[in-house]
């Protein structure tokens, strides 16, 4: 065994529909596979420490901060980033429409995480039958940081789409 079959393996991804057999280190985080090897660069790197959410994801429908997974322990999951969130005929996600619609956001550079973590709380909250009250909204996007300060209308857009 020479010292690249000892430090890589071939991970299977199935991102926003699409199968991926990628040569990766086992260090590498499904966050950097995302960004650096398939050119997916709508999750961010904010903190690197899962502390942000501005790498939020759905992995099999959970969403999770790709910063923490090593790529490697997601071997045949299913990856749904923000640049998969519109529908197969290419009409943006409800959300992605009501964030516009309630102008929820200012830089923008939580908003992919913040979307990916509103689809995955919208999937929860049904499957557990929860009310989403509009302090429930904002305890469940509690994981997701906005610099510039726009909860508001982040739970707005939020419930919208509940409505």
């Amino acid at each position: 065994m020479d010292g690249h079959e000892a430090t890589h393996a071939q991970v299977t991804l199935y991102v926003n529909g699409e199968r991926h057999t990628l040569d990766l280190d086992h260090r590498t985080t499904l966050l950097d596979a995302l960004r650096e090897r398939l050119d997916l660069t709508g999750s961010k790197k904010g903190c690197d420490h899962g502390q942000c959410g501005a790498c939020t994801v759905l992995v099999d429908g959970r969403r999770l901060n790709s910063c923490l997974l090593l790529a490697v322990a997601q071997d045949g999951a299913r990856v749904t980033t923000v640049e998969g969130l519109a529908g197969p005929d290419g009409r943006p996600h409800p959300l992605q429409e009501a964030f516009a619609a309630r102008d929820a956001f200012q830089c923008g550079y939580c908003t992919p995480g913040q979307l990916c973590s509103a689809v995955g709380l919208l999937a929860e909250a049904k499957a557990e039958g929860a009310d989403l009250t509009r302090e429930a909204i904002a305890e469940r996007l509690s994981g997701n940081l906005c610099r510039c300060g726009a909860y508001p209308r982040i739970v707005d857009a939020v419930r919208d789409v509940v409505a």
